[in-house]
């Protein structure tokens, strides 16, 4: 069988692992190559070499750094080889080529680079010099503590009253090291405070100072029992002193107790009158002699008065004239400093997101307070729900509370003022009815100036703050919206338009602008003809009561958008009639201006700017007039005419010309050959019952919405009768001919409510109100 090699011995020759190991160390051709470039990144392409063709293409020069402005890296990135297995910090990292690199892009941003060895130099040498600073070694150790002697007079100092005899002081303080007193362990291991030898002079100086340092323990010890036995005797004697004072106003307690129980207030012949005083002057007394112990004093008060207060209680009736003065509240505030002392609020600091507050610690009703809560609580309580009428015995039962607030509890003049009256004020503001005030003359219908705004000042904040969407406050001022968004022009302002200024002195100038203004303009606009044969003031006397509510300037504005074209147009028309008599439209001219607005309005009125122009606008028609008519030329031709466009409605009658000088209405005037302008006939249109319901609901403060979707069977639109401004609430309905027909409760085991049939009734009021 012929044998196959792997290598080139000839026949007959055997080949061997060595020469297996011979082949793979044979050395790799590529390695004995010469290195060039494309080996050795670090060192320069040659200039034929296809690297540096390519970089000069791309605008290199040699010597330069990379980049357009030549600010990049002169020399490739060099290679750093680290120790094998070396970590983090144990070279430099950086080589000698990148510091060179960094230094120069420093230098280029004009900066100063410092090497790391001389970074690390620094740090080191701040780090010294904190050590020698902290009174500590370069590398941290602490130094030996030195061995602290006390001499004789040192101990004398230290030991208040202790003297020291010349002799000891002499043995104790002789020179020498051996001869110090050692109070300190620090150099009790040294060797050099040992002595070869001892004489007997210094045993016995050794001895004395023991006998002496333990002698000044002895006597400090002393010393310092003593100032504490001293200050526990005071502290004894003061307590001695407390319990022999509390003592004594036991016994005057005692006394009075006697006192009292010896008084005769069973008598059946004796006025409650005698039996308060008497109660009221044995504690008014003892109040004054006793020196302590308040809290026993107000305990017997209660106790005492606790009969005659149950017993007039029984009798009282609040709400009645000059009750106030029954129940014993005179002789309550003459006992107010013993009955409701002043008691300081006890707090604690609790920790609460990260931050500390005060909080106030729980305490337990006195035995005065219990008494108020029991006793006088819960007639007050029964009058204010049951008998008080909220619209006419308001100012009596302010007077009453007010009578009683010195001598009651705050807990108790806070339930009274925020669960009774507040609940009952809510219910009248909801039961008012502002749009139907006119119509009726019932105590709901009253303006909320004579029963609510008197209470305002004993509110909570919530009741009293016009810009809070809740609250008293809150609910009748959008009722008082209402109320001006639909009052009468041509009756009187509504009453206590003064007392709603007070209470609302920033919100009502704004709620009379947005509610009111643009109705009095319409008002003017519609009603008020300027007519100087038979001048109609009413509708400016409708729109001028209106005026102190209202800054000048919004009146002036309102005037000259409504009534001066107008009164311009007057004044042109009469200006251009044939043979008009100048006299006469100079004394209609002086009435309007100091006689209607000028006494109508406060001084200063025709001094505005505004309404200043105007007269003065007026002036200058007439001079154009009287200047045309000089020149002989026709002024009803050549007068210009005025820029607005309202014209009034003049008569076809011709005026009479007067030469009087006096100044009255003067009368109205055109020329016959003045053509009428024909007044458009007024078209009455039909009123549907839908007009009818949303009168009635206006009637009944009630608010009329449309749902924009429409009823399932009839396709009839829906509506909601709601008494809340926001829409929610009420009962749906839809209108079919004259009935209202209500949506009711979903049928058993159905989802679809049924409507019926109502009418405009108390029970629709009730359903709309959520009653």
């Amino acid at each position: 069988m012929p044998h196959f090699s792997m290598n080139d011995a000839g026949p007959g020759e055997e080949s061997s692992d060595s020469d297996h190991r011979q082949k793979r160390r044979r050395t790799n051709p590529m390695r004995l190559s010469k290195p060039d470039a494309s080996t050795n990144p670090g060192a320069p392409p040659t200039a034929n070499s296809f690297a540096a063709k390519m970089m000069a293409k791309m605008g290199y020069v040699e010597g330069q750094g990379l980049g357009a402005t030549g600010r990049g890296r002169l020399a490739p990135i060099e290679s750093h080889i680290r120790p094998q297995g070396a970590g983090l910090g144990a070279v430099k990292e950086k080589t000698k080529q990148a510091k060179e690199e960094e230094k120069r892009e420093a230098a280029f941003r004009g900066e100063v680079v410092e090497e790391s060895s001389e970074e690390e130099k620094k740090r080191r040498r701040k780090l010294k010099e904190k050590r020698a600073s902290d009174g500590s070694s370069a590398v941290g150790t602490s130094r030996k503590a030195k061995p602290k002697y006390k001499t004789a007079a040192d101990m004398e100092a230290a030991a208040e009253g202790l003297e020291v005899p010349n002799v000891l002081m002499s043995l104790i303080d002789a020179t020498g090291q051996d001869t110090k007193l050692l109070t300190s362990t620090a150099g009790l291991m040294n060797s050099q405070m040992m002595v070869p030898s001892e004489t007997e002079s210094s045993k016995i100086a050794r001895r004395a100072r023991r006998d002496l340092e333990a002698f000044t323990d002895e006597w400090t010890a002393l010393a310092e029992r003593k100032v504490y036995f001293e200050a526990q005797g005071a502290q004894l004697a003061l307590e001695v002193e407390k319990d022999g004072q509390e003592f004594r106003d036991t016994e005057d307690m005692i006394d009075a107790v006697q006192d009292l129980q010896r008084l005769n207030l069973v008598d059946d012949g004796l006025k409650d009158s005698h039996r308060w005083e008497a109660v009221t002057g044995k504690l008014e007394f003892l109040h004054k002699s006793s020196t302590g112990q308040s809290s026993g004093v107000q305990e017997l008060a209660v106790a005492a008065l606790h009969p005659l207060f149950k017993h007039a209680m029984q009798e009282w009736e609040p709400l009645k004239s000059s009750q106030e003065q029954k129940g014993g509240l005179p002789y309550l505030k003459r006992l107010q400093h013993v009955l409701v002392p002043s008691r300081e609020s006890n707090t604690e600091l609790a920790l609460q997101d990260g931050t500390y507050h005060s909080i106030a610690q729980s305490r337990s009703t006195t035995q005065y307070e219990t008494m108020i809560y029991s006793l006088w609580l819960p007639p007050m309580r029964f009058a204010i729900t049951n008998k008080w009428d909220v619209h006419q015995n308001s100012d009596a039962l302010i007077d009453l509370l007010k009578a009683w607030k010195p001598v009651l509890p705050s807990f108790i003049w806070a339930n009274v003022i925020d669960q009774l009256v507040a609940k009952r004020l809510t219910d009248a503001v909801a039961a008012w009815k502002p749009r139907s005030a006119q119509k009726s003359h019932r105590n709901s219908s009253k303006p909320p100036h004579v029963w609510l705004f008197p209470w305002l000042q004993y509110l909570d904040e919530q009741h009293t703050d016009p810009k809070s969407s809740t609250g008293l406050l809150s609910d009748v001022k959008r009722k008082f919206k209402s109320v001006l968004s639909t009052w009468d022009l041509s009756t009187s302002v509504p009453v206590g338009l003064e007392e709603w200024r007070t209470v609302l002195p920033s919100e009502l100038p704004s709620m009379l602008v947005r509610h009111l203004l643009p109705r009095l303009a319409l008002h003017l606009s519609t009603n008020l003809i300027i007519d100087p044969r038979d001048q109609d003031l009413i509708p400016l006397e409708d729109v001028l009561r209106w005026a102190p509510f209202f800054p000048l300037n919004t009146i002036a504005h309102l005037l000259v958008a409504e009534f001066f074209p107008k009164w311009h147009q007057t004044l042109y028309v009469w200006l251009t009639y044939e043979g008009v008599n100048y006299t006469d439209v100079k004394n209609w001219y002086s009435w309007w201006k100091e006689e209607v607005l000028g006494n109508a309005l406060s001084a200063g009125f025709n001094e505005l700017s505004s309404i200043a122009g105007e007269w003065n606008k007026g002036l200058e028609t007439m001079s154009q007039a009287l200047d045309l008519l000089e020149n002989g030329m026709d002024v009803s031709t050549h007068l210009p005419a005025p820029s607005f466009g309202t014209v009034s409605e003049l008569s076809q009658e011709t005026p009479s010309l007067s030469t009087s000088t006096a100044a009255p209405p003067p009368r109205s005037f055109t020329s016959s050959s003045t053509p009428q302008t024909p007044k458009a006939p007024q078209i009455e249109e039909a009123i549907t019952f839908k007009d009818v319901v949303e009168e009635w609901c206006a009637d009944n403060g009630l608010l009329l919405f449309p749902l924009r979707e429409a009823d399932l069977q009839t396709g009839l639109p829906l509506f909601r009768i709601t008494a809340s401004a926001s829409g929610r609430g009420g009962v749906v309905v839809y209108l079919k001919g004259d009935v209202v027909w209500v949506r009711g409760i979903a049928a058993a085991g159905t989802e679809t409510r049924m409507f019926m049939p109502v009418g405009l009734d108390e029970m629709l009021v009730a359903k709309a109100e959520g009653r």
